[in-house]
């Protein structure tokens, strides 16, 4: 039944379920080196186009560049990889979250995605690898494999039918952590990062801790704490009421809203913030034409520069599609 509910869905969402990104012919057969390469790649990746203060990508500049070529050089290799031979726990956690924020930023490239990843409802099925000869779109690598096989919160169907090969690369039991580490290219999805075997663990912490402290807003006069809506999405992930709580608290950098959060836990109240879906992708910011004559508000300007100043609202009407208008008013460059 999950199969075929699996296979009605994506003929509902156009979704080819044999198109992979990496189809290709290989000339030499992969080993367990393909995983190390990946990482290299995606390293390269962030310091050829990653912005770390903002968290967003610079697409444009990844898609001509070198550490790109290279990551499309080793998905190709996945199609002899035997994901089995990761023998460690921590292996398959680090080479699976890897390879889902590499096929996420492929994904976002192949598909020309210009406003959000969710303006195609079949993106995270679309996006997909094949890997020792199986296909493993996002939502598998997600769900089937890093959750455990279990549902999509918006489904009540496993991802990988009970007798789907690929179940043996699931990983149980479940670590939540994993959900401050997997970027969907969005702005409120969590900061992307490079994962290795040898430090798995202290990496999941810091991704987690980091993740927590710079979405959770607590309101003492209200006694609400507002939460990232992941929390919501996969509270079977996290626990009950509680255990969220709990994690919360455990990670929360300030000592005095740890100290509150404790006193206050039976009592708080749980709002989510809005998830913002938007592409995390680095825009320059834009440069309105100086304005000849004489500076925005000098004396005059109004009563006899109209035109100008009409030219002026035009040109940055047209910035508002990349920019709100204190970007374009901060970046207005006038002479005398």
């Amino acid at each position: 039944m999950t199969r075929l509910l699996n296979q009605l869905l994506d003929r509902a969402l156009r979704v080819d379920s044999d198109a992979v990104l990496n189809d290709g012919s290989v000339t030499v057969s992969s080993n367990g080196q393909v995983a190390a390469d990946i990482k290299r790649a995606l390293t390269m990746l962030k310091a050829e186009a990653y912005d770390e203060k903002s968290a967003t990508f610079d697409y444009a500049r990844m898609r001509a560049s070198d550490p790109y070529r290279a990551l499309r050089d080793c998905t190709a290799r996945l199609n002899t990889f035997d994901p089995g031979t990761l023998t460690t726990r921590e292996k398959r956690l680090a080479f699976w979250i890897n390879l889902y924020n590499a096929l996420i930023l492929d994904a976002v490239i192949s598909f020309n995605v210009r406003e959000s990843v969710t303006r195609d409802l079949g993106f995270f099925r679309r996006a997909a690898y094949r890997v020792g000869g199986m296909r493993f779109s996002a939502d598998d690598i997600e769900h089937g494999v890093l959750r455990g096989n279990r549902h999509h919160p918006l489904l009540p169907f496993s991802q990988f039918a009970r007798h789907d090969p690929r179940l043996a690369f699931s990983i149980q039991p479940l670590d939540p952590r994993i959900h401050a580490a997997l970027n969907c290219a969005s702005r409120s999805c969590p900061p992307i990062a490079v994962y290795d075997a040898e430090h798995i663990d202290p990496q999941l912490d810091w991704a987690m801790r980091g993740f927590v402290n710079t979405t959770t807003r607590i309101d003492l006069t209200h006694r609400s704490v507002e939460l990232s809506p992941i929390f919501k999405w996969y509270a079977v992930d996290f626990g009950e009421r509680e255990s969220v709580l709990d994690w919360i608290a455990q990670t929360l950098e300030d000592a005095n809203s740890r100290e509150w959060l404790a006193e206050n836990r039976a009592r708080v109240r749980i709002k989510y913030a809005w998830y913002n879906w938007s592409l995390a992708v680095k825009i320059e910011p834009p440069i309105v034409d100086a304005i000849p004559v004489k500076r925005l508000g000098a004396p005059g300007f109004w009563r006899d520069d109209k035109t100008n100043f009409l030219a002026f609202l035009t040109r940055a009407y047209r910035e508002l599609s990349q920019a709100s208008w204190e970007t374009v008013l901060g970046n207005l460059r006038t002479k005398d």
